[in-house]
């Protein structure tokens, strides 16, 4: 039996592919330690691992403080978090031995951390997986077409972050990929090369696992009888972006009139009395066992977050996917790519447009043959099961 460290961060995105990944870990005999914030803390600790956490919102401001325009400004976001989480982790941690860490791609200094306890990384990748070209490429238009007087204090806050890692920590910190991507010896990546932009760019060190799809420990009364017809739609915007009162009432407009049920996940920031008359045909809830919901829909209208998209495929469901922010719109466009489903921009949207959209989608039979193909993929490639194999071999090769 070995000792796991796993560094994640604060959103279901980022913790519920790992859920799986954690209760396999603990099955074959490992014992996990999981730093996420007090808000996972209950579904954590139901998979068997001690839950330890960090506070969230010292976190957030950490984060929000680097800047949001621009992504070095994210990135040096990312850098000022190291002072909330990596001495919370060290004191709590203060003379336990650990084997190993798993650390998330995005957040928890995960890379800075594997650093200073000189252990072997894996790195948890929940969104696409990128290379140093690929991040590289997606730095450049800050280079080119940001003004030198906005750009160098920028810059400038980056190489003095750096600087202040070094001299605390004793860390090198080589480029902003390494702030960004947090990459390790071995990237567990939650998709298909399939679905992956560029695939076959990533070497073997990328294990391509696909959809980690296992039970999130929650519970909501939910009327499951009431969904189980053929054209049901199913419609949510995630749990982080989802104030979209006018999106919902859209929505309302778009379908009330048309044979389609319609279950509808509007997230705990706005109250369904909030949207005034609902159609008879919507079924609105905070929240929905949305993995359970899916194996229903004919159709799922979505932000494009990568746990949503992917699990939309893994059932076989086409998609219309109106981003929102962060990697959303590169997620749109892959499933436009692929012919799963088409991308609606949210500005100017009407409901003529939606409905339109989805008669066209649900109407071609090569939608459904394309999320059809990715969810036969995505079903062999072996989701947590397949992630453990992986960092069990990587673990034979340190001789853990």
């Amino acid at each position: 039996m070995a000792r796991v460290l796993f560094i994640n961060g604060g959103s279901e995105g980022h913790i519920n592919p790992t859920i799986g990944v954690v209760q396999e870990l603990i099955l074959r005999g490992e014992e996990v330690v999981y730093f996420c914030i007090e808000a996972f803390r209950e579904r954590m600790e139901k998979t068997g691992a001690s839950v330890r956490t960090f506070d969230d919102q010292k976190f957030i401001k950490a984060f929000i403080s680097g800047g949001r325009d621009y992504l070095p400004e994210r990135i040096n976001g990312l850098l000022l978090t190291a002072d909330i989480v990596i001495p919370s982790v060290l004191e709590q941690i203060e003379g336990e031995h650990f084997d190993y860490i798993i650390h998330d791609s995005m957040f928890g200094c995960g890379h800075l951390l594997a650093q200073i306890l000189k252990l072997p990384a894996v790195n948890s990748c929940t969104s696409f997986a990128q290379t140093k070209d690929s991040f590289d490429k997606m730095l450049e238009p800050f280079f080119i077409e940001v003004s030198t007087e906005i750009a160098k204090p920028i810059n400038d806050k980056f190489q003095s972050l750096t600087a202040r890692m070094k001299e605390k920590y004793d860390v090198d910190i080589q480029s902003p990929y390494e702030v960004f991507c947090n990459p390790a010896p071995l990237t567990i990546v939650y998709t298909t090369r399939e679905f992956q932009p560029d695939g076959e760019a990533f070497d073997q060190t990328y294990k391509f696992v696909g959809p980690s799809i296992s039970s999130r420990f929650t519970q909501e009364n939910f009327d499951f009888p009431a969904i189980k017809e053929n054209n049901l739609i199913y419609i949510s915007l995630g749990t982080v972006f989802n104030q979209a009162i006018d999106f919902y009432r859209l929505c309302f407009e778009a379908f009330k009139n048309t044979d389609h049920p319609i279950v509808m996940a509007i997230g705990n920031k706005v109250q369904i009395s909030d949207l005034g008359e609902i159609p008879k045909n919507f079924i609105v809830k905070n929240y929905v066992p949305q993995t359970d919901v899916l194996q229903y829909a004919k159709l799922f209208i979505t932000h494009g977050g990568m746990n949503s998209t992917l699990e939309s495929l893994y059932y076989g469901v086409p998609l219309i996917v109106i981003p929102q922010s962060a990697d959303q719109p590169v997620i749109a466009r892959q499933v436009a790519n692929i012919g799963a489903g088409i991308q609606l921009q949210m500005q100017s949207l009407t409901a003529n447009q939606l409905r339109e959209a989805v008669d066209h989608v649900i109407g071609l039979s090569s939608f459904k043959k394309a999320a059809a193909k990715l969810r036969e993929s995505f079903r062999k490639a072996g989701g947590y099961h397949q992630a453990v194999d992986e960092i069990l071999d990587f673990k034979s090769q340190y001789h853990i």
